[in-house]
């Protein structure tokens, strides 16, 4: 009952930051900081990949290789955030590092609904079928296109008429 709890919490935890990641996609490629939508993507996302780590399994599994990377990555993006203001090449280095901890949670996704979903387990019995491997591969360029645009986008400061 507690495991089923604490399930509940981590995905509901990973949920809202996807949602909030999309969010601050957006405003990555409109040039918009949106500040508090950026605060809830990064702590819930942090938060996903802590309580990751807490499931009761042995060994090391790839789960947690995407979780360090994922909290390396979202260290860089709030360092770049908020100790570095976004200034010069942290501007740049954040939209980058938001960009891909979105991705590695939407990888994470996909990879789960292949696992739950009986439809998607049923063309993709182990994560080494087509199915799976396209599905993750179209992830994989559409986060690279948007990371590439926020990137150029998110780059300058806008610019506000007085």
């Amino acid at each position: 009952m507690l495991l089923t709890a604490y399930t509940f919490f981590h995905v509901v935890l990973s949920l809202v930051g996807i949602g909030t990641g999309f969010v601050v996609m957006y405003g990555l490629l409109a040039s918009k900081r949106l500040d508090g939508w950026t605060a809830i993507f990064l702590s819930t996302t942090v938060a996903t990949s802590v309580t990751g780590f807490f499931f009761p399994f042995h060994g090391f599994l790839p789960s947690y290789g995407v979780g360090i990377v994922s909290l390396i990555v979202l260290a860089i993006a709030i360092l770049a955030r908020y100790r570095f203001g976004l200034g010069g090449g942290w501007r740049r280095s954040y939209a980058i590092t938001a960009v891909v901890a979105l991705y590695l949670n939407f990888f994470v996704l996909i990879a789960q609904l292949f696992m739950k979903v009986p439809a998607l387990k049923a063309i993709a019995p182990d994560q080494s079928d087509p199915p799976f491997q396209i599905t993750q591969l179209i992830g994989l360029l559409i986060f690279a296109v948007l990371g590439f645009r926020a990137a150029v986008k998110f780059r300058v400061e806008p610019t506000h008429a007085a």
